[in-house]
Parts: C-alpha cells; sequence; structure tokens
C-alpha cells in the first residue's frame, strides 16, 4: 500500500469517526437524545447486555460503532491497567473502568477530536474517576513499555493501514505476562484481499480485515502466544466478527522492538508511572533506575 494511499484511507477513516461523534452530539441538544450510529444488529450497542447499557451514559451507548463488546471476554481484574484502541466514544473504557475498580486504571485511545470530546463528556456523565483518554494513533501508542495489564480493542485493528505495527505496539506497551482480549472482524482464509474488498468498504470494518491465518501469524511475529481467533457471528459472506485473545509472555521472550525479559523494567514496577516501585523495597525507584542503566529515566 502506497503512502499516499494510506494517508486517504486514514484520513476516511477519521473524517468517518469525527460525523459519528458529531451525529451523536448533536442528537443530545435535541429533545429526544442521541440517535444510535449504528443499526446494523452486528455492530453497535446491540453487542452489549442490556443492564451495561443502563448503567452508561446515552451518549456512550448511541456512538459504539464495534462488532463485539471485548470487555466481556477480556476477564478484567480489580486493580488492573486496561488500554483500549480505538475507543470512540468510550463505551468500553467506562466498562472496563468499573470492572478494574478504583484501584485499576482504564485508558481509552483515539485519533479524532470529535470523539475524545465525546468521550471526555461521557466520562464526566458517569462520574468514572480511573479513566484516561489520550490523543494518538493506535500505531504509536503514547505510553510507556511494560505498563499495560490488557489492551482491549473494538473492530478497530481492521482499520489500521499498517498492523504490523499495531500489533508491535500492543505487544510493547504490555506487562510481561499481559494479554490481549479484542474484538475484531476478520475473513476466511480463501477470500482474497479483493474478495473481502467486495463485501464492503475499508471504513465500514470489512475491506481491511485480515484473515484468520494473517491475523494469527501477526500476532505471532510481534512475539505473542497461546493465540486464539474465535468467530462469534457473520458479519459478511466469509467474514465474521471475531474474539482474539493472546498473552505477551511472562520471561524470555521479547518481540521486535522489546528487550524486556522479567517482571520490571529498570527495577522498578509500573515503570514511569505515577505507581512505579523499587523492586528492592530497600531503595527508591530513583535509585533502582539508575542503577539498572536502561531507557526508563527521568
Amino acid at each position: 500500500m502506497s503512502e499516499q494511499t494510506s494517508t486517504d484511507l486514514r484520513e476516511t477513516v477519521r473524517q468517518r469517526y469525527a460525523a459519528a461523534a458529531v451525529k451523536v452530539t448533536e442528537g443530545t441538544a435535541a429533545c429526544c437524545g442521541p440517535e444510535p450510529v449504528e443499526v446494523d444488529e452486528n455492530f453497535g450497542s446491540t453487542r452489549y447486555a442490556a443492564d451495561e447499557r443502563d448503567a452508561l451514559p446515552a451518549e456512550a451507548v448511541a456512538a459504539s460503532l464495534g462488532c463485539g463488546n471485548p470487555t466481556a471476554v477480556a476477564e478484567l481484574r480489580e486493580g488492573e491497567r486496561v488500554l483500549d484502541l480505538g475507543s470512540g466514544g468510550g463505551i468500553d473504557v467506562l466498562l472496563s473502568a468499573r470492572r478494574v475498580g478504583p484501584t485499576g486504571k482504564a485508558y481509552g485511545l483515539d485519533m479524532t477530536e470529535e470523539m475524545l470530546a465525546l468521550a471526555l463528556a461521557n466520562a464526566e456523565k458517569a462520574g468514572a474517576t480511573n479513566v484516561e483518554f489520550l490523543k494518538g494513533a493506535i500505531e504509536a501508542v503514547p505510553l510507556p513499555a511494560n505498563t499495560i495489564d490488557v489492551v482491549i480493542s473494538n473492530c478497530v485493528i481492521n482499520l489500521s493501514v499498517d498492523k504490523p505495527a499495531v500489533f508491535a505496539e500492543t505487544f510493547r506497551v504490555l506487562r510481561p505476562g499481559g494479554r490481549i482480549g479484542v474484538s475484531d472482524v476478520v475473513a476466511d482464509d480463501a477470500l482474497t484481499t479483493e474478495q473481502r474488498a467486495e463485501r464492503g468498504d475499508y471504513v465500514g470494518c470489512i475491506a481491511g480485515a485480515l484473515s484468520f491465518a494473517e491475523y494469527r501469524a501477526g500476532l505471532e511475529a510481534a512475539g505473542f502466544t497461546d493465540v486464539e481467533i474465535t468467530p462469534t457471528h457473520q458479519v459478511a459472506d466469509g467474514m465474521h466478527s471475531a474474539i482474539v485473545r493472546a498473552n505477551k509472555p511472562h520471561t524470555g521472550v521479547t518481540g521486535p522492538d522489546d528487550s524486556t525479559t522479567d517482571d520490571s523494567c529498570c527495577g522498578v514496577t509500573a515503570c514511569c508511572t505515577p505507581a512505579e516501585q523499587a523492586t528492592d523495597p530497600s531503595v527508591t525507584a530513583g535509585v533502582a533506575r539508575s542503577t539498572a542503566e536502561c531507557g526508563c529515566h527521568d
């Protein structure tokens, strides 16, 4: 794919999601409240249980554009740090925040100003204090390495024009022993790229989808193990919404740009975050990092 084509596709995706956010925001100002962006039963808020939808701001539910419910399969636990790639209006971030509780934290990453503004408003309405929304691309995550317990995403990775970079960045930010729980559209292995394009456009989560074999190979090339890709429902002929799970090994295996081989960074846990602590309780975190002489310094 040429650089120009990649840039054009990225801008097309951005415009589509910006328009979706504006639609929800403008609907909120109307007398009848926000209208759901997606009406297809394969996508949107219908993939969530009624009690989950009822517990969130209507605008977060209306802005849902995903093909599944990654928070239902990621097995989130109290105190974990979660990152949602392509967080949109914030539905999965807010659900994650409730699951990890006040001792945990949920990050949302999105490249669209309009979606970020909507997500921040939804977080305020929900009273969520353990969330943070970041502007950026999923191919270049603005978080330190080895700081996230779980990465989730809901029908967004298929929109990327550089999926190897997404897999590499996901591996980088996960702590050793971390995991992914992703919902995404995946194609039958027999379908060519051209056949996938015939079934839908790029921004509709179809044309850019990887096949089952390509998805598995991409994750394994980044360093992931225990890869599971389980189709849940068909969204087009030969195209499926699927649950993707994989793990970052605890020790001994590194990704292409990851030299960490234990459950700490520079002698500290939660490196370069407010929660960092020295693995040796007899020294401060600053001393531990200086002694280790690696890349994580103030």
